[in-house]
């Protein structure tokens, strides 16, 4: 118990006194008690945060977005620019097709339960440009618009797996833990398929796979960083602590970073992303003496960053464009694709020329602000000349921050 000590007095108190003796005690109680409450609300709302599910994510996403197997890729890419996604799910008849990774993801009747359709893999624009820029393909010459216009009538759904993601097919349990989620897309998975009506009060708790549902919606890796970045404010200290961290914690700071230079071709771009696997490369300033091979990604380390080509630039141009701009170099066409008014209609895509960039010193807050604002799927780390030093992408940052998440649970322990 504490004990209050007064100094002795041969003078009776007075009303007065006993009064603001009360009014002090009643401020101090009046502090303690919202200190006390601060503390519960930081406790509360990072329970909260570590409570929440895959259902809660999935509150405004609209209805799933999907191209039927027969589908050519010309049609496939359409659908990408009108829906504004990079990725779909193949669906096709039941009973005549093996899922990716032997998965068996249907859709069936609500009502009756019979199968309507399989889910077959999922495409990106990833699988779209490695197809193009397959073995014998684009290799310039008389025979390169003939060439294209041949790929892009092939069916989607010989695309299929040509890149990683492709190869597997991830859904989700809507009673999954954020936790558990951030898990699965560290892991570099980028998307997965959610299960709405049907069978929610038949799932558990944990990640698994859904056989059948009457629809799905896409979660997104996207997704969780905007469901962070609108937590991130005073209600959830823990997470602004999670946030505050600098760059420098991912590991960011690489020393090989794929890259292209600012005098390699449209063609040789494409190419690049195959070869490599992956969505998007920087592109940095040649060197002038005259080293590079612009037909090759190259290590862009501490080379000067001056844009970036991805696999996505592609949606902002109809099959016959391309045809005309294989030939100019991947800078110009950023610049060109920057114009489009597939882009420029689109509220997504403010001010696709600048340069979307962090210094290994900036908090993650500032990553989570500048990849949901720019809907970006990586920020290129430079140092304060300009020069490219690291990557981050949004796999890194899932994954630190479930780490900590997990760390300071650790920590109350």
């Amino acid at each position: 118990m504490l004990a209050l000590c007064f100094p002795i007095s041969t003078h009776l108190c007075t009303k007065k006194h006993l009064l603001v003796f009360c009014d002090q005690s009643k401020i101090k109680a009046m502090q303690e008690a919202k200190l006390g409450g601060e503390i519960n609300m930081q406790r509360s709302g990072s329970m909260q945060l570590k409570e929440k599910k895959v259902r809660d994510l999935m509150v405004d996403k609209k209805r799933l977005v999907e191209v039927p197997y027969m589908a050519s890729l010309a049609h496939t890419m359409t659908t990408l620019v009108a829906n504004k996604v990079v990725a779909v799910p193949v669906a096709a008849p039941p009973g005549k097709w093996i899922g990716a990774g032997g998965s068996m993801i249907v859709e069936s009747d609500k009502q009756t339960g019979d199968v309507r359709k399989h889910y077959i893999g999922m495409v990106t624009m990833l699988d779209i440009v490695a197809h193009i820029a397959g073995d014998d393909h684009l290799g310039g010459g008389d025979d390169i618009t003939k060439d294209l216009d041949q790929k892009m009538s092939d069916p989607v759904s010989s695309v299929i797996g040509h890149s990683f993601e492709g190869l597997t097919l991830w859904t989700l349990n809507p009673n999954t833990s954020l936790l558990d989620c951030m898990e699965v897309l560290s892991k570099g998975v980028h998307r997965a398929m959610v299960p709405v009506d049907g069978q929610a009060e038949n799932m558990s708790a944990g990640v698994e796979l859904v056989e059948s549902a009457s629809s799905y919606q896409m979660l997104t890796q996207m997704d969780v960083l905007r469901f962070l970045h609108d937590r991130a404010g005073e209600a959830d200290r823990e997470l602004q602590s999670i946030l505050s961290r600098s760059v420098q914690d991912l590991g960011a700071d690489t020393e090989q970073i794929y890259a292209i230079t600012d005098r390699t071709k449209l063609v040789d771009a494409i190419k690049c992303l195959k070869a490599a696997m992956l969505n998007a490369v920087p592109i940095v300033r040649a060197s002038d003496v005259g080293q590079d091979d612009h037909k090759q990604h190259i290590n862009g380390r501490c080379r000067k960053l001056i844009g970036t080509f991805s696999a996505t630039d592609l949606r902002g141009c109809h099959v016959a464009t391309l045809k005309s701009w294989l030939g100019i170099s991947a800078l110009a066409f950023t610049e060109e694709v920057a114009s489009s008014p597939l882009y420029t209609e689109s509220d997504t895509q403010i001010n696709r020329r600048e340069l979307v960039t962090c210094f290994a010193e900036s908090p993650l807050s500032e990553v989570i602000e500048k990849a949901v604002t720019r809907h970006v799927h990586r920020v290129w780390v430079v140092d304060h000349e300009g020069l490219l030093v690291g990557v981050v992408s949004l796999t890194d940052v899932i994954r630190v921050t479930r780490h900590s998440m997990l760390s300071s649970d650790s920590d109350d322990l």
